[in-house]
């Protein structure tokens, strides 16, 4: 294993077209080409896949959930357990969010205030705080390459002032977080900007961070029900006002045509819990737009899911053995079509990263729209 300290952590921006970028993240565990997608592995597991597997979709970073963790094993058991990469067995690139998120959306009976949020676990109701301090604690236990500072995130729709409000207690909650984070080489941690979609507030967030100074920054607050026109509307802006020479995080999405969407608008790096969900619900994302294999209209097809796709599902299995093993609620099926969906988001981005690389994005994206437009092939 490299030594944390000799390798630093750096981002090399190679080539644009229009606002869209690719790059790679450099870190000791490895390097992330950008754009990137993360597939989420909330409780130390990427649900229904190995880790080898995730990594054979060509997933170079993964996400951790810090909420999850500190409540289940514990930070502290998955430190004197090795850390986290050890524990998962994932020897690439993690990066964990803060917590915030899943505080405010899951965790019952909370209670914010300057100095953090106390909450009750939504598990067995036991009591707990998450302070910025805290949170960098537990990342560091967890031993995440890439941290995220404690923010707290609104739900959208909200009024002005209360958008106001959080994110100016998030830009004081980053200070403390960079505080405490200190200083780790080999580590990285990335600020969250805020500010709902409110344009002056945008920009103040940024500068905020701007000022504090990290190795990366996310653009947080969206694709959290304000739909897709508001984002991208929001996307239109934001990035421009974080640093050009740093990664630019969109938290929490999305949907192929989302992604498609946020890289065309200067994004480097998303996450999402779709693909993965979706697989086990029986959802399978291709070149042709969604199809659902519970469908009856594939029980008798013997062609695969997309006959270009070279993933297991693809290659091995036909549309009437998945929707079989789905009807059955076999594992298999889980495993099978999530790997199709996490292999389908990482051809999009080599596809994406290739565009850009070759100055052909417009292109790309063009042929991306056109083909999901088509739909699924024929019944037979």
């Amino acid at each position: 294993m490299t030594d944390q300290s000799t390798t630093k952590f750096s981002y090399t921006l190679n080539a644009t077209d229009g606002r869209a970028r690719t790059g790679v993240i450099h870190t000791p565990r490895g390097d992330i080409r950008t754009p990137a997608f993360m597939p989420v592995g909330t409780a130390a597991t990427v649900k229904a896949m190995m880790p080898e597997s995730v990594a054979a979709t060509g997933a170079d970073i993964l996400l951790g959930n810090t909420y999850h963790l500190m409540l289940r094993p514990t930070a502290e058991r998955i430190d004197r357990l090795g850390g986290l990469h050890k524990f998962m067995n994932w020897d690439k690139p993690i990066l964990t969010d803060s917590g915030g998120f899943q505080v405010m959306s899951l965790a019952s009976l909370r209670k914010l205030t300057e100095k953090g949020v106390t909450f009750k676990s939504h598990i067995d109701g036991s009591k707990h705080e998450l302070t910025p301090e805290r949170s960098m604690e537990i990342q560091k236990l967890l031993g995440s390459d890439i941290v995220m500072c404690f923010d707290e995130c609104p739900a959208l729709p909200a009024d002005r002032n209360r958008i106001a409000e959080s994110m100016r207690l998030s830009m004081r909650w980053a200070q403390r977080s960079r505080d405490a984070f200190g200083d780790r080489p080999g580590y990285a941690l990335f600020g969250i900007m805020q500010g709902g979609l409110e344009a002056d507030l945008r920009e103040e967030s940024a500068k905020a961070l701007t000022d504090i100074g990290f190795d990366g920054y996310a653009i947080g607050g969206l694709a959290v029900g304000e739909g897709q026109e508001a984002m991208f509307d929001c996307l239109d802006y934001a990035p421009g006002y974080l640093p050009e020479d740093k990664p630019r995080y969109l938290m929490g999405v999305g949907k192929p045509d989302d992604i498609v969407g946020a890289v065309k608008r200067g994004v480097d790096m998303m996450d999402c819990v779709l693909p993965s969900r979706s697989g086990r619900t029986g959802q399978v994302w291709t070149r042709m737009g969604v199809l659902n294999i519970k469908n009856a209209r594939h029980q008798d097809d013997p062609r695969p899911i997309d006959e270009n796709c070279t993933c297991p599902a693809c290659t091995s299995y036909s549309r009437a053995y998945l929707h079989h093993v789905f009807r059955s609620n076999e594992m298999i099926s889980g495993m099978l079509l999530t790997w199709h969906n996490l292999h389908y988001f990482q051809e999009i981005m080599q596809g994406m990263r290739d565009a850009i690389s070759e100055g052909r994005f417009d292109a790309w994206e063009a042929e991306f729209h056109a083909t999901r437009a088509q739909g699924d092939i024929d019944p037979l």
